[in-house]
């Protein structure tokens, strides 16, 4: 089964995946960031290029938030609960809990 075909199908597994994946996201945007800052203090030729890398990069990282907003938006869909600026372990744990 195709992601698309699970988020038509409101499949909260495959959002909470998305959700855990969003930290490595980031944690990766500023790793790179840091790199380039680095590469622009010892090489100032290379800032132009480095600039063009920092773009891509921060639209890769707006995308993987978007991604984690529409997750968030389903999981309230499917749920009924606000998970917005919530913790992922948070999350967890109340989508795990019986309903009642």
């Amino acid at each position: 089964m195709t992601r698309l075909t699970r988020f038509a199908r409101f499949d909260t597994t495959l959002a909470l995946q998305v959700l855990r994946r969003d930290r490595t996201v980031d944690e990766e945007y500023e790793s790179i960031h840091r790199q380039n800052i680095t590469f622009m203090m010892e090489d100032p030729r290379a800032i132009g290029r480095a600039l063009d890398v920092m773009w891509v990069v921060r639209a890769m990282e707006r995308i993987g938030d978007h991604a984690k907003n529409i997750c968030e938006y389903l999981i309230y869909t499917v749920h009924g609960k606000d998970v917005r600026h919530t913790k992922l372990e948070e999350i967890e744990k109340e989508l795990q809990a019986p309903k009642g």
